[in-house]
């Protein structure tokens, strides 16, 4: 429970993220003082708006009117997020400073003149449920200064996890998987890594019906085929310098099934999609931060103890071990990210790192919609 005098500064911020994976709404209350989540609270997106969501990440009919609709929706369903949190918390509105929403990205196409990247949100329709001054669209400032737009997180990963005396690294298991590198020297580097769990959740939801699976247990029941293996990571994207972003624009079941030969048995491409998850963060992390230390995972894929296990063994001088063991649990932090990124905004500092990100300089991200 919080109680805030009236003349105390108002230090409370709210988070919402709703990420590749799809599963929804996650709202954290957080303290920017203590760097301290308060409160959580996690809301499934109904099936319908899962699916119309996952439909508009590829060309479609009448996609316009699609959007707007669903980002209605998708405003409607961080409101509701928003009032349980305060319900659960006992705070009120008016003791909140702002709310960062990050929205469901179904584009992401940064770079040249004419990089773009598309979070759906009707950020004022939030706002006027809400009740409280909504900051939104957060990357698209630093895509227009030339960066990549994501990832957004390292700055606070370097707040609540960096390490002064060794070089470690913060992992994000969503649908996409991203590094934030935080150099025992203060130098603070990141980018997207490849798919974390957009692949296997695809996969096993055509073959089994199932959202995700639990655990990489289905995963262990096959084995890896070495020649998809190869064939997935001749990707392109994955000998990329950074600073680099991805997204379901290019890792979606289309890309995998151009790779498919026939007669592969459904649970070994699962267990072929576990590897190239684990293997792209570790390749990556090998060559970007070899005296990496420390690995602190967090995102859902946090909670596949096949992925984190497999994770481990191919970084055997790393202490692989999750947020949670860090005080901060799996399914929070990136929602604290975006609180603490509207904070950022709302003191009218930079909330991008243009060594992350390659945008020409710090910018202040987000746009206001006032209560």
């Amino acid at each position: 429970m919080v109680s805030l005098q009236p003349t105390e500064p108002r230090r409370l911020y709210i988070g919402l993220m709703s990420g590749t994976s799809l599963d929804g709404v996650d709202g954290v209350l957080f303290d920017v003082g203590s760097l301290a989540v308060i409160g959580h609270v996690h809301s499934p997106f109904p099936a319908a708006l899962r699916d119309e969501l996952l439909a508009l990440n590829t060309p479609g009919a009448d996609e316009l009117h699609r959007s707007a609709l669903a980002a209605n929706a998708v405003a409607r369903a961080y409101a509701d997020v928003v009032s349980q949190l305060l319900e659960a918390t006992c705070v009120r509105r008016e003791q909140v400073a702002a709310l960062g929403a990050h929205g469901q990205t179904v584009r992401h196409q940064p770079g040249g003149f004419d990089g773009y990247t598309t979070q759906l949100l009707n950020g004022a329709l939030l706002a006027e449920q809400a009740g409280i001054d909504v900051v939104c669209d957060l990357r698209s400032r630093d895509i227009a200064a030339g960066g990549q737009g994501a990832p957004l997180v390292p700055a606070f990963h370097r707040a609540v996890f960096g390490m002064p005396d060794w070089d470690a690294a913060a992992l994000n298991l969503g649908g996409i998987s991203n590094l934030s590198l935080l150099f025992a020297d203060g130098r603070t580097g990141g980018f997207d890594c490849g798919p974390a769990n957009c692949l296997m959740d695809g996969w096993i939801a055509r073959h089994r019906g199932l959202a995700f699976d639990a655990d990489g247990a289905w995963a262990a029941t096959g084995h890896v085929l070495p020649d998809l293996l190869a064939a997935l990571l001749a990707e392109p994207y994955f000998q990329l310098p950074a600073p680099k972003s991805t997204g379901r624009d290019l890792f979606h079941l289309a890309w995998l099934d151009a790779k498919l030969t026939p007669g592969l048995a459904p649970e070994n491409v699962q267990a072929t999609l576990l590897e190239l998850s684990a293997r792209c963060v570790a390749d990556d992390l090998k060559a970007q931060m070899p005296a990496a230390r420390t690995l602190i995972a967090c995102g859902g894929g946090a909670l596949n103890g096949r992925l984190m296990r497999r994770l481990a063994e191919l970084l055997p001088s790393v202490t692989v071990q999750t947020s949670a063991q860090r005080g901060l649990p799996v399914d929070q932090v990136e929602a604290a990210a975006f609180a603490w990124l509207a904070h950022r905004f709302v003191e009218r500092l930079p909330g991008n790192l243009p060594a992350v990100t390659g945008a020409a300089g710090p910018r202040l991200l987000g746009a206001l919609h006032p209560a």
